[in-house]
């Protein structure tokens, strides 16, 4: 099968050019200023359109169990809402196994979850949910078998203490693998909670009161100290959401650490005033929303460069269930929000339609660099001859106001009802296969394949 694209501007992390691109089984054949038609072949008209690779998520939760809950996204939903947004890639991040399990148990379960549900092509991030030795002795085989990244926390009921992070920070730099971490201090967030509630004041506002941002930043500085002491290891902070844990991660790049840092969209367009609504229970993540002079930090980072991936951390709970095991107590209701669907759109938008970042530096944030770090690329994160035919397609001329009735996941709202945003995705290509064109989706299930990603290895940008 073949599919030529026309009269688009492709885009690329280094640069963009008017130029045809032309995909043979797959995999991308020709990129020159003018091909003609071999037959037989199908021909997209992207006149006025920009056609960039398509997006890679590197942070979901697909079908997480949380233990008072389980998301309402399995990998046939939450990939079916990626593919209509934009995303063709996802590399998901495993949530916890039971008490005391193998490091491998929740690659098979998740290899079960994802096989034949998903739409499009996927990964799986390891998750460390306890550290010893047998432990640490399976993360050389796993990264043999594809999975070249690993994720602990420093909260919730998993969380791994300073001497088990520094033991994992060696292993996984000695075995190619890429360390990334949630950074919050535990402690003081129980401190804050506790006395919260022994208070009485249990609304959703208290929760971002009890998460300040002071706990995350100390964590981000705490972790990247210990992968200096652990050799230099490579150390990537997710879902970033404020300016002092950006100033850290500035510093550790003065000193050549090998650091890099993720935000997401809510970080950079909603704030804590959403806390104070009538449906706050629906923003309710970690970290939370924080204020306006934050998100302007963000922004910053994300325009010279200090912020290096914008991924979703999409995780659904319907309002319905947040209502009911909540019962008016912030502690009580699962965290996360739906985003996997508008991540592109709104960062679009409200970065290349704004003037605040470039084409390049969109494709970049989005697609690029999260394949140069999660061992992608040149498979993905580029159009280039040999890569995989993996396109986004967006209309700049034309506006979106998204609604959650026109959208695909599984959740009962979205956190950007009403959002108005310039331009539009009218297209998304997965290995040359049209999986939605002009609000229709016509992706299968089963059809996305494993991803057996590389050995970490320090990228060039």
């Amino acid at each position: 099968m073949r599919v030529l694209i026309k009269n688009g501007i492709l885009v690329n992390a280094d640069g963009q050019a008017k130029q045809d691109l032309l995909i043979e089984s797959g995999i991308v054949r020709q990129i020159a200023d003018n091909i003609t038609p071999p037959l037989p072949c199908e021909v997209i008209d992207a006149q006025g359109c920009y056609v960039m690779p398509g997006g890679i998520d590197v942070h979901t939760h697909f079908n997480i169990n949380v233990g008072i809950a389980r998301s309402c996204d399995d990998f046939f939903t939450g990939t079916r809402a990626a593919a209509c947004g934009g995303t063709t890639t996802i590399i998901d991040h495993m949530g916890f196994g039971p008490a005391g399990c193998r490091l491998r148990h929740q690659l098979e379960v998740y290899h079960g979850y994802a096989a034949h549900k998903a739409v499009i092509d996927y990964s799986f991030h390891g998750v460390i949910q306890h550290v010893n030795p047998a432990i640490l002795d399976e993360i050389p085989a796993m990264v043999e078998e594809g999975i070249s990244s690993f994720k602990f926390y420093l909260t919730y009921q998993y969380k791994v203490n300073d001497d088990e992070a520094l033991q994992v920070l060696r292993r996984l730099h000695d075995s190619g693998a890429l360390a990334t971490v949630h950074p919050e201090n535990d402690a003081a967030i129980a401190r804050k909670r506790a006395e919260f509630q022994a208070a009485g004041l249990t609304a959703p506002r208290y929760h971002a009161l009890s998460r300040p941002l002071e706990c995350e930043a100390e964590a981000i500085a705490r972790m990247i100290n210990l992968a200096q002491l652990a050799g230099n290891a490579p150390l990537y902070i997710v879902h970033l959401s404020n300016g002092l844990g950006l100033d850290y991660a500035r510093l550790a790049r003065e000193r050549r650490q090998p650091v890099w840092v993720e935000t997401c969209p809510q970080y950079l367009l909603l704030d804590e005033r959403c806390y104070e609504a009538e449906d706050a229970l629906k923003y309710i993540l970690s970290p939370p929303l924080r204020n306006a002079r934050e998100q302007d930090k963000l922004w910053c980072g994300i325009s010279d460069g200090a912020i290096d991936t914008v991924a979703t951390d999409h995780c659904t709970f319907p309002m319905t269930q947040r209502q009911q095991l909540s019962s008016g107590d912030f502690s009580r209701c699962p965290n996360g929000l739906p985003g996997v669907e508008n991540r592109l759109l709104l960062l679009f938008s409200t970065g290349v339609m704004s003037g605040r970042i470039s084409p390049e530096r969109f494709v970049a944030l989005t697609s690029a660099t999260p394949a140069k770090l999660f061992g992608l690329w040149p498979q993905k994160g580029i159009l280039a001859p040999g890569a995989d035919g993996d396109v986004v397609i967006i209309d700049p001329r034309q506006t979106t106001v998204i609604r959650h009735t026109d959208l695909h996941d599984n959740c009962d709202y979205s956190p950007w009802e009403g959002t108005r945003c310039s331009g539009a995705i009218v297209r998304t290509l997965s290995r040359g296969e049209t999986l939605y064109s002009d609000g229709v989706f016509s992706g299968k299930a089963g059809r996305g394949r494993f991803l057996r990603r590389k050995p970490f290895a320090h990228p060039t940008f």
